[in-house]
């Protein structure tokens, strides 16, 4: 029996366990999607207890509690903090089979050298190591940063954001580690949803554009892009939790534009064609810029609407979507191909369900001498699991290139999550050793040595190109 949590934790055979510790274990990180506060990390904030910096937004370990019978003054409502961090430890020993588990455990072992494991008794001692730590000045946010290894922080950013924070990032020489926002112009895609009209009159204010027309707006987005740019960002991102796509003119699209600033609804046809132009117009500026572009697909978002009126989005209330993807999703790249304009682009699936469709797809639309131009992107949200993160790759292998592939990504909320990259090239590792130990890939260590490092550090690295 192996001991929890040992130095070959999830490594299962010798191939695997070389190539992590040899190769894997010490490379950068690329975090290449992220929700991190470039503020925090600007002021470099300090966090006074494990629930501030571990359970505040933190909506997978919310869920968990919930769904452990936590009462939710426990998870986000007027309990202590400490009670909260009571509530979580109470929580983690019910938690076998899931990531959490292990995450947790990562976290306390990495950053703070806590070998035992949490639950309700020693929850007290843990509480009190820790918030000594985090207020000795040794663990505020770059602390985090810095002593995961991480070379390039690419946080989640609204076109309208003045991007204050990056810049003194930027100009801050005692700083390193590269923090570049990303482009998300979603609110700008929802023609439908309550508050896009404010928030093209926010777009035009932030681009010194005049929006009296379509076309207005689509050179304020283009404005902004540039100024992205200017400032360091290289990568787009879409939450297309319904993939859409239509046919439309120009002179459509201006109608519809047109409409929805007058406050009328649009139609389901006539939104799927102001999305399809403007998503291509995107596409083109990204391509020209060099950038690679994420799609996000298939989230189904405050399902629950008492508790969304009470707490708002991103508080641990969404799930998969199964909408059918395959025929909007070829049309939308294809109408950038067509033009020769098809950017760097990675999809992500939140149901996995989508899996196979994806890799193909992928498949589709590779070339200009570009390795992985188009990437099937690493498991995501629910699935960056163990078997989540094995299913994705082991797609990907069956029908792409999976040398080519840039690795993994936290998507996350909290500064300790960088723990998610040592489980990904654990897990990653291990699996190549199973290919190898069967007798599927010959034991050539040099070859599988480069494949390792560059699916945990290169292909980013080079893909990107920050």
């Amino acid at each position: 029996m192996k001991a929890f949590m040992d130095e070959n934790f999830v490594l299962n055979n010798k191939v695997g366990e070389k190539l992590y510790h040899d190769y894997a274990k010490d490379l950068p990180i690329i975090d290449y999607h992220c929700h991190l506060s470039p503020q925090e990390i600007y002021e470099n904030k300090q966090f006074e207890n494990i629930t501030k910096v571990w359970l505040y937004g933190d909506h997978y370990k919310w869920r968990a509690m919930r769904a452990n019978g936590v009462e939710e003054k426990y998870v986000t409502g007027d309990a202590s903090d400490y009670d909260k961090f009571l509530a979580w430890a109470k929580t983690v020993p019910m938690l076998i089979g899931n990531p959490l588990y292990h995450w947790t455990h990562l976290e306390l072992k990495r950053y703070f050298g806590v070998e035992e494991t949490l639950n309700e008794h020693t929850a007290p001692a843990i509480w009190d190591k820790i918030n000594g730590l985090l207020t000795s000045g040794e663990w505020n946010v770059r602390d985090f940063i810095v002593k995961s290894g991480v070379e390039v922080v690419c946080t989640t950013d609204d076109p309208i954001d003045s991007l204050e924070y990056h810049k003194k990032i930027k100009a801050d020489s005692d700083f390193n580690v590269k923090v570049l926002p990303s482009y998300r112009p979603d609110k700008g895609l929802e023609i439908n949803r309550e508050g896009f009209n404010g928030w093209v009159d926010k777009l035009s204010e932030a681009a010194s554009v005049s929006i009296n027309s379509y076309q207005d707006f689509l050179d304020a987005l283009k404005n902004r892009i540039d100024y992205f740019h200017e400032i360091g960002g290289r990568v787009s991102d879409h939450a297309l939790d319904v993939m859409m796509y239509e046919e439309a003119t120009a002179e459509d699209v201006q109608a519809i534009f047109s409409k929805a600033r007058k406050g009328e609804k649009v139609s389901l046809q006539e939104e799927k064609q102001f999305k399809s132009y403007t998503l291509t117009f995107l596409g083109q500026q990204y391509h020209e810029k060099g950038w690679a572009m994420q799609y996000h697909i298939n989230a189904h978002r405050n399902n629950n609407t008492r508790m969304f009126n009470k707490l708002g989005p991103d508080t641990g209330y969404d799930s998969m979507n199964d909408e059918l993807i395959a025929k909007p999703l070829v049309k939308l790249l294809d109408s950038l191909d067509q033009k020769d304009a098809l950017p760097k682009t990675i999809l992500y699936s939140l149901n996995p369900r989508d899996n196979v469709t994806i890799a193909t797809i992928v498949g589709s639309f590779q070339g200009g001498g570009v390795p992985g131009k188009i990437q099937f992107g690493t498991s995501w949200w629910f699935n960056d699991t163990k078997l989540g993160m094995i299913n994705q790759m082991e797609t990907l292998a069956d029908i792409g290139v999976f040398s080519r592939f840039i690795g993994m990504l936290t998507d996350s909320r909290s500064f300790l999550s960088y723990t998610r990259h040592e489980y990904f090239r654990r897990t990653m590792c291990n699996l190549i050793g199973e290919w190898v130990e069967n007798g599927e890939y010959p034991n050539d260590e040099e070859t599988l040595a480069e494949i390792v490092k560059n699916i945990s550090y290169f292909n980013a690295n080079e893909y990107f190109d920050f």
